[in-house]
């Protein structure tokens, strides 16, 4: 639950004078273990039975009316596809434009609530997550997005619980946040919203991920239009009902499945754009970013643009480091969610001295590894991948590593996808370190190793470095403290959140924030005290107590 109390700080307040002010303190919320016999394990259970089968008709939302066009959708389970979790529609460019008029008027209103209301409704939404709604958004994200109980409850439980709080936290705190004043003037800054809408667009494999997109600039009093994963309407439609229930007014979020391109190209010609948050395929945000520089010059105010796009995540293993963290890092990292996280391993590095123990661990716990329904076996490990065009390109990548002479599977690689779209955890081993299949994102549960002679670590250092085109996540396993300090320094900008002797997924809101620069996106730090700065515009206000008597300076005289 939430943690409030009243600390005294001393606060600078205009001309010089200093007062107490009430902060907030906010904890990440606990991780629930699930246990058998647990309350939590029961009304999980509870959820999933009353979801098994069923179809939820979810519309779009516009002006806080619910409405159905003729483009109808479905979303279907991902470990059992002849399910239809989910039916909706697709928002066309009429509706889009609507949606915008009816973000718009409500921006004024919006923006000028005090932070401590808007707040509030952030910090009830992430109670109500916390308790009677918490199995009912893990369900959705089970059956919906195919992920495990503990997957779901880090994402759609803890992270959207943390986001909401400490982003709402972090928006108080700005509050306090003013320049010098002097006696004879005070100086004050106003966190404005953005003069426009935001257009949030999210990914299927994070909950909470789409619950930040669209929370945060509202939050900071901005209007959004939020276009959801196609493959996450269902626990994306929980989220914004919960919202809606803690007190958001109906137009501040426009909940608008749309396509992809019909989307992006209203947005983008709309001269209210005022920011785009984005989270997706490299591809996609440079055509947004392409689209809102050709349409500059019709802007009322130049749009933000924040991003994060994945990235082709490291594990480098030097010749010091410990075995079992690094096996169980690399296994726990590359397949959990079917290496379907932006920040999921999917190259590693062995020393050749290394490599016959560390490959006999990996084949060993690869073994052990359970892929199947995560809803009714709780013993799953990882479950299908998220639908048929994922499969096909996960495929793809295998049947390439069976026709490559550089490339060896040393397990898995079987697919299946006659239930549900499962592909096996898959390991294979290259010879080439600047294969493609090294550099490039996969996006699934397949992990590369190239193995290289111990005495040449600072050259693979090097090749870490230039190989990819990103710069999200990678993780250093050693024990020598020169060698970390080497690699941190030579690895700087080959990666956003960097781990020593740590997997390179698993950012904690608040702990690490979250983000990556090159290719990976705009690092703008979701998770971090300054992320909610991106969704605003300042305004300082000067207001001097003193009259202004001559025009003349004293040098003239």
């Amino acid at each position: 639950m939430l943690q409030l109390r009243k600390i005294f700080s001393l606060c600078r307040r205009p001309g010089l004078r200093w007062h107490h002010c009430a902060a907030v303190e906010v904890k990440n919320e606990p991780i629930l273990e699930f246990k058998h016999g647990s309350t939590e394990r029961d009304a999980l259970q509870k959820a999933l039975h009353e979801l098994k089968d069923k179809m939820e008709e979810i519309p779009c939302v516009v002006g806080g009316e619910a409405v159905w066009t003729k483009d109808v959708r479905f979303q279907v389970s991902p470990f059992k596809h002849s399910h239809k979790v989910a039916k909706y529609c697709y928002a066309d460019k009429d509706l889009l434009n609507k949606a915008i008029d009816s973000a718009l008027s409500a921006r004024k209103e919006w923006d000028l609530r005090p932070a401590e209301d808007r707040a509030q409704i952030f910090f009830k939404a992430a109670d109500l997550l916390s308790g009677p709604r918490r199995a009912e958004i893990l369900a959705k994200t089970m059956v919906g997005q195919g992920k495990t109980v503990v997957q779901a409850e880090i994402d759609a439980a803890a992270e959207l619980i943390d986001f909401f709080r400490f982003n709402a936290k972090y928006s108080l705190d700005l509050q306090h946040e003013q320049p010098i004043s002097v006696p004879v003037s005070t100086n004050t800054l106003v966190y404005r919203g953005l003069e426009g809408f935001v257009a949030a667009v999210s990914p299927f494999n994070f909950t909470a991920i789409g619950g930040n997109l669209a929370g945060a600039p509202a939050l900071m009093g901005n209007v959004v239009l939020w276009k959801p994963s196609d493959t996450a309407i269902l626990s994306s439609y929980a989220v914004y009902k919960v919202l809606l229930d803690a007190g958001l007014p109906p137009n501040i979020i426009q909940f608008v499945p749309a396509d992809g391109p019909v989307f992006g190209n209203t947005v983008t010609s709309s001269e209210h754009l005022c920011g785009i948050n984005f989270t997706g395929s490299v591809p996609t945000f440079k055509h947004l970013w392409k689209q809102v520089g050709e349409n500059l010059d019709r802007y009322r105010t130049f749009p933000r643009l924040s991003g994060e796009c994945g990235g082709k995540n490291f594990h480098f293993v030097h010749k010091s480091a410990d075995i079992e963290s690094t096996v169980n890092g690399a296994i726990r990292s590359a397949f959990e969610y079917g290496g379907q996280k932006c920040s999921a391993c999917s190259r590693l590095y062995v020393p050749d001295s290394l490599w016959p123990e560390i490959k006999g661990r990996l084949l060993e716990e690869h073994r052990k590894i359970k892929v199947g329904n995560p809803a009714e076996d709780f013993s799953t490990f990882f479950s299908a991948v998220i639908d048929e065009k994922a499969f096909r390109r996960i495929q793809g990548w295998i049947k390439h590593a069976e026709t490559s002479p550089d490339l060896t599977i040393l397990a898995g690689g079987k697919c299946d996808d006659k239930l549900g779209y499962f592909v096996e955890p898959t390991i294979i081993e290259s010879k080439d370190p600047k294969e493609k299949i090294m550099s490039e994102e996969i996006f699934g549960p397949v992990l590369a190793v190239y193995v290289y002679p111990e005495n040449e670590y600072r050259e693979i250092l090097h090749l870490i470095d230039s190989t990819s085109p990103y710069g999200l996540t990678g993780a250093v396993f050693a024990q020598d403290k020169n060698v970390i300090d080497e690699a941190t320094r030579l690895l700087r900008n080959a990666a956003g959140n960097f781990y020593i002797n740590d997997k390179s997924t698993g950012a904690i809101v608040a702990q690490q924030p979250f983000g990556g620069a090159r290719a990976s996106g705009t690092n703008d730090k979701a998770g971090g005290r300054h992320y909610i700065l991106r969704w605003t515009s300042s305004q300082v206000i000067k207001e001097t107590h003193v009259h202004l008597n001559e025009w003349t300076y004293p040098y003239m005289e």
